[in-house]
């Protein structure tokens, strides 16, 4: 929202409603008490979506949450809408267990006096009489804002190319992604006789400045206050515009700029074309109406409006008698995304019969502008609404609609099935409607441990007051630093030029390689990377240089101007298969093996041999890369900010790079908002080149990447073919697997050859595979670098192996369930491939209890019944385990210190090496010390981590972060308190604070450092056995989704989770762990898909284009259960570490989702195994149901395909 645009506007932020210091509002203390808030980075704008909903609407219902959560991105959807439901009308009570998580009696109630009340001075100002425009003039555009219509006409006439700007929803990207400039911008938001609406007899006409909110409210009267005849338009436009962006969005977008940005994916054009709308146009010259129709779309982003032309008022009219208006869009997302493919149809029957009077199809998203299809249209007016009409339309409507192999947007052949298969459902729509036509004819209090206590920092998450890394005020001569990046995947840098970036506004410095005092390279695995480019660059994003600058968007203007200029080499490699075939890999390479395959597989009554593809997974982070270096002015030392999981990596590095001590560097961090594992190379590489920014200029120094940028530069999961060949007999079980990985770990070999070690320690999963080999290699290829990630390469190696006895389940025709739990699961005392002994005993309770809560029994037939009922949704239901080593697998990574300080006003600070980031370890920290030293939670505090505290921290991953700092304060306080024990002795009835005051009278140290060892771990590569974990978490889902056969679409009907987590130190935070880590892998395996050009270059660089889970994803029915009774001795309080394995467990809704397709498979004709990559996308999915549609579409394109080619053997 331009600031612009603010003027005479009261501005509420989450500060303005409440914080800790004065008052809390109710809606900040439910989301903090009620375990909603994680990483809290985005928990302000989750207050201000509840809070603006409970102004309006004090009692919500479970819809009215939903929409107004939809435009929030987060990673823990359930937790939030747990929190939310307390504000509803129905009494809620949120239970785990015997343990209940929070009481809706111990919350705030709503006080409507807390509000704040629009400033009267404002009101008087907008009533006042004396308006006058209004005009803003920046270094590069003026901003006019008029008050009369003649006033706006006669800018337009004068500056025809000026765009009209009203929510800034469209032309404010331009800027801002694409660097569009327009030197003059009208914005016509106090023109009143834009926002007009009148209802007549015979329609509604609305001006084009409403809101889409005010339109879906206009559209909500019509419809209830109509016959239900009349609202066929209205009520398909208001199904469309619930999925248009979030509420946010709709708050600001206009009805106008809708139309008149003429997007070829628009929502709304087709249903407003469709529906026989029209525009009443302004110029000079005077009004003119002209109908939104076929010939108004004219070009991608073009109409028929002339550049003096203005939108005033779009029409539109009732329905009529007889008339059916429909309205379907498909997307990555079902809500806040955009559409693949949309579409508006409208159908007009004569009077009392199914014979078609007139018809109108529309499209979005199948050409360069909203497309009529109108031969179509013509084939069916006029004759009777049936089979044999729809088969006719089918012919044409795959002929009509033209999308070439290489159309924009890809997806050819899933963009042409769905406008077959929209088509469809719009028949089956009417079709009913023909039909319905004539039819009317337990612990302690005083013990946190083990207790559901709220995230330590969630109220000031609530509240806004909680600080992140750019939050940081400002510093006095602070400088911005962008970052200059490769537009090649693999060039010699001949020249880079820098004197244009250097004389423009604002420029403080051009930073390269040349510009580095110490090492101009980092090492994390034993190979160099450079920190910055010198000479040759290996894919598009690796940064070459940065600018300095005073202001952000100096920096960026300067950063676009300079100049590099490169010399393309050969041998360009972006996919496994090349990087195979070049012998491009990262040594070493690892084998994986026990028992002899070769004799079993003669043995096996059955052979099976297939592959999968797992697609790789942007973090998505809320908090992107953040980072402050401050120079000192003395002793060469450097104060270094920043987001990150590893500040002791970040401290050596900046330290090698500038050629100073590590002494002399200090790395601070308060918390982290999100990570998941991408906060540990590359922001040390970030830190590094802002370091030598502040070294060289001797000023502090800020970075913060925007979300496109974070995306292109940081790299994320890696990508995996994973191939197999597993020998079995008639009973399923399996008595051989040779199972190869080939990862794409990208141009750096960052931590990707420890990540193909986890993935064949990880190998067997929960499986008892007497002989199994396992090999993994990381492929280097010219993509940017792909990085940690929650589960270090365990999400991708284990769901090779489930497809895996998917595929023998599918190929025997066997329950998969059958065949993982009854053949093939470990069960008794154990052994892994790499000959650990361990004992499963807590796996297979976990299947148990999952298969009881779960009814498994109860649903399967269920489930059978509903597809042999439904021809075009199906069901699939499917149980998956999971046995997840805990810890890094080396000795060195599994230490941690601590430092905790008592005050002699009984207070307690804490230090620890460990880093908040969401996962709750600061709250557990805290409990820890809470029970030790026998004190309340309020006397203790947590700071920040800091290398200055606590050196020689080891990364917050690998789910160890409270194993490790936990013991590590744990040994502190035993030490403090064990200090403490004369002077308790000498006084029994004193109190905390007279026992100190006493202490520090008699010169007992209040202060005392901890330190956990961690066990002997190891792992021998020659030998084939080690124990490179101590415990294993295990965990057992199952999952059932409906799937839509027309589209691909799916819903996730129920997902219940058993987990063994020993005795949980939070039940609250890790059941939020838990089900946002689930979310993070249902997004893994079925929505969230990178794509790359065929020059390697990034395509989905932010939300627009890439797709995480949001409130609409969430299972209809989350149930999640801790297995009762168990004990872990190796770990603090008998507690496991939980933050990863549950991602892994997301599969088991891409397995459900296999087990649809199949059904929908069965229905053509065909069994067996088949091939599904993931991300199951709907497009993967649609086309793998492999309907008629999809074999109409694709017998066209072989057609096509032929034709192209006889053409090109004749020339």
């Amino acid at each position: 929202m331009p600031i612009c645009q603010l003027h005479g506007a009261a501005v509420t932020t989450v500060e303005g409603i409440g914080n800790t210091k004065t008052r809390l509002h109710p809606v900040q203390e439910r989301i903090a008490k009620a375990h909603g808030s994680q990483c809290g980075f985005c928990t302000p704008g989750m207050v201000m979506s509840m809070y603006t909903l409970l102004r309006n609407k004090p009692k919500p219902s479970m819809e009215d949450i939903t929409e107004a959560l939809g435009g929030n991105m987060l990673t823990h959807t359930h937790s939030v809408i747990h929190t939310c439901k307390t504000h509803t009308i129905y009494i809620y009570v949120c239970v785990c267990g015997k343990v209940e998580l929070f009481r809706k009696e111990d919350l705030l109630p709503l006080d409507p006096t807390q509000d704040l009340i629009f400033p009267p001075e404002l009101i008087r100002m907008a009533e006042s009489p004396e308006q006058t425009t209004q005009k803003f003039h920046g270094e590069r555009m003026t901003w006019i804002s008029p008050i009369t219509l003649d006033e706006l006409v006669q800018l337009k006439t004068q500056y025809p190319q000026a765009p009209v700007v009203m929510g800034n929803t469209n032309v404010g990207l331009d800027i801002k992604f694409k660097g569009v400039l327009h030197p003059i911008i009208i914005s016509p938001t106090r023109v009143r006789e834009l926002f007009g609406v009148e209802q007549r007899p015979e329609g509604v006409c609305i001006g084009a400045g409403c809101s889409l909110s005010t339109v879906q409210s206009v559209l909500e009267r019509c419809v209830c206050s109509l016959p239900a005849e009349h609202t066929q338009t209205y009520a398909a436009l208001l199904g469309q515009l619930r999925h248009v962006g979030g509420q946010q969005i709709r708050n600001v977008a206009t009805l106008g700029g809708n139309v008149a940005s003429a997007y070829p994916n628009s929502d709304l054009n087709p249903i407003l074309a469709a529906g026989r709308c029209s525009l009443l146009l302004q110029t000079k010259e005077g009004k003119r109406r002209v109908p939104l129709d076929k010939d108004f779309f004219v070009g991608f982003r073009k109409t028929t409006l002339r550049p003096d032309e203005l939108v005033l008022s779009v029409f539109i009219p009732i329905s009529r008698k007889g008339e059916v208006v429909r309205a379907f869009r498909h997307a990555p997302r079902k809500t806040n995304a955009l559409p693949t493919v949309t579409t508006g149809m409208r159908v007009w029957f004569h009077d009392g019969s199914d014979v078609v009077r007139e018809m109108s199809v529309y499209y979005g998203g199948v050409g360069a502008c909203t497309f009529c299809a109108e031969r179509t249209s013509q084939q069916v007016t006029g004759r009777p609404w049936n089979e044999a009409t729809l088969n006719e339309a089918y012919r044409v409507l795959v002929d009509e609609v033209t999308l070439g192999v290489s159309a924009p947007g890809g997806q050819v052949v899933f963009r042409r099935s769905l406008t077959l298969s929209l088509f469809f459902r719009f028949y089956l729509h009417v079709l009913q409607y023909l039909k319905d036509m004539d039819a009317v004819e337990v612990r302690s209090a005083q013990d946190p441990v083990g207790q559901p206590v709220p995230h330590s920092s969630a109220l000031t998450h609530a509240t806004g007051e909680a600080v992140y890394c750019d939050d940081i005020p400002h510093m006095n001569r602070e400088v911005f630093l962008s970052l200059v990046t490769s537009t090649k995947a693999h060039a010699k840098i001949i020249h880079i030029d820098v004197s244009r970036a250097l004389d423009m506004p604002g420029v403080v410095d051009v930073i390269t390689a040349k510009d580095i005092p110490g090492q101009k390279f980092q090492s994390f695995t034993g190979i160099n990377e450079e920190v910055l480019v010198e000479e040759e660059v290996t894919c598009v994003g690796q940064i070459i240089c940065a600018v300095v600058a005073d202001t952000k968007q100096h920096g960026k203007l300067a950063a676009a101007a300079l100049k590099v200029t490169y010399e393309d080499l050969p041998d360009r490699i972006f996919t496994t298969e090349e990087a195979v075939e070049q012998c491009s890999f990262y040594a070493p390479q690892r084998t994986l093996q026990r028992g002899d395959i070769h004799m079993a597989f003669q043995e096996a009554e059955h052979i099976y041999e297939g592959e999968i593809r797992v697609g790789g997974q942007e973090h998505f982070y809320m908090e992107t890369q953040s980072m402050l270096v401050i120079p000192a002015r003395e002793q060469k030392e450097v104060k270094v900010y920043l987001s990150t999981q590893h500040p002791t990596c970040a401290q050596m590095s900046v330290a090698e790079t500038l050629g100073i001590p590590a002494n002399r560097v200090s790395c601070h961090v308060k918390r982290v908002g999100g990570a998941f594992g991408g906060k540990i190379t590359k922001a040390s590489i970030l830190a590094c080149i802002t370091a030598v920014a502040a070294w060289k200029t001797e000023r502090p120094v800020r970075c913060v990447l925007e979300r496109g940028e974070d995306m292109l530069i940081t790299g994320g999961r890696h990508p995996v073919l994973g191939k197999y060949k597993v020998g079995f007999m008639n009973d399923g079980k399996i008595i051989a697997a040779d199972v190869h990985y080939f990862v794409n770990a990208g141009n750096t070999p960052d931590e990707s050859v420890l990540v193909v070690e986890k993935m064949l320690v990880q190998l067997d999963n929960a499986y008892n595979i007497p002989n199994l080999r396992g090999q993994s290699v990381a492929c280097k290829t010219n993509l940017p670098s792909s990085t940690a990630f929650r589960g270090f390469g365990v999400p991708q190696s284990m769901v090779v192996i489930e497809n895996m006895i998917h595929d023998v389940a599918m190929t025997l025709g066997r329950p998969a369930e059958e065949v993982r739990d009854r053949m093939n699961l470990y069960k008794g005392l154990s052994r892994t491939h790499y000959k650990m002994e361990f004992d499963p005993e807590n796996l297979h309770c976990c299947w148990v209890e999952c298969k009881k809560r779960s009814e498994l029994g109860r649903r399967r037939p269920a489930v059978a019944e509903f597809n042999r009922r439904n021809r075009w949704k199906k069901r699939g239901i499917a149980m998956v385990p999971i046995k997840y080593g805990v810890g890094f697998g080396h000795s060195f990574l599994q230490q941690a210190a601590a430092l905790v300080h008592i005050y002699k006003d009984g207070s307690v600070l804490v230090s620890h090496g460990g880093i908040e980031m969401g996962q709750g370890l600061h709250t557990k920290v805290q409990q820890v010390v809470s029970r030790e030293l026998n004190i309340p939670l309020s006397l203790i505090h947590i700071s920040e981590t800091c290398t200055s505290a606590v050196p020689n921290t080891n990364p917050t991953a690998a789910s160890f972060g409270t194993d490790a700092n936990g013991m590590a304060v744990w040994d502190a306080c035993q030490t403090l308190y064990k200090r403490l024990e004369p002077v308790r002795k000498k006084d029994p009835s004193g109190t905390w604070k007279s026992w100190i005051a006493t202490a520090f009278q008699e010169r007992i140290s209040l202060s005392a450092t901890g330190f956990y060892r961690g066990h002997e771990l190891s792992m021998d590569w020659q030998k084939q056995e080690g124990r490179p974990y101590t415990y294993f978490t295990y965990a057992v889902c199952c999952s059932e989704v409906e799937l839509d056969c027309l589209t691909g679409e799916y819903r996730t009907v129920r997902a219940d989770i058993v987990v063994d987590i020993g005795k949980s130190i939070n039940p609250a935070i890790d059941i939020g762990q838990i089900k946002g880590a689930f979310m993070q892998g249902l997004g893994l395996y079925t929505m969230e898909e990178l794509k790359f050009s065929p020059s390697g270059s990034l395509h989905t660089r932010g939300p627009g284009q890439y797709k995480i889970p949001a409130v609409c994803d969430v299972p209809l029915q989350f149930n999640v259960y801790l297995l009762p009774g168990s004990q872990n001795p190796f770990a603090i309080y008998s507690s496991k570490g939980i933050g990863e394995p549950i991602v892994f467990l997301g599969s088991s809704v891409f397995f459900a989702m296999k087990e649809a397709i199949t059904a929908a498979r069965t229905d053509v004709g065909l069994s067996g195994p088949f091939p599904l990559r993931t991300p199951a996308t709907p497009e993967h999915a649609c086309l793998a149901c492999n309907t008629h549609f999809n074999q109409m579409v694709r017998h066209k394109f072989v057609l096509l395909y032929q034709d192209v080619k006889c053409v090109l053997v004749k020339d």
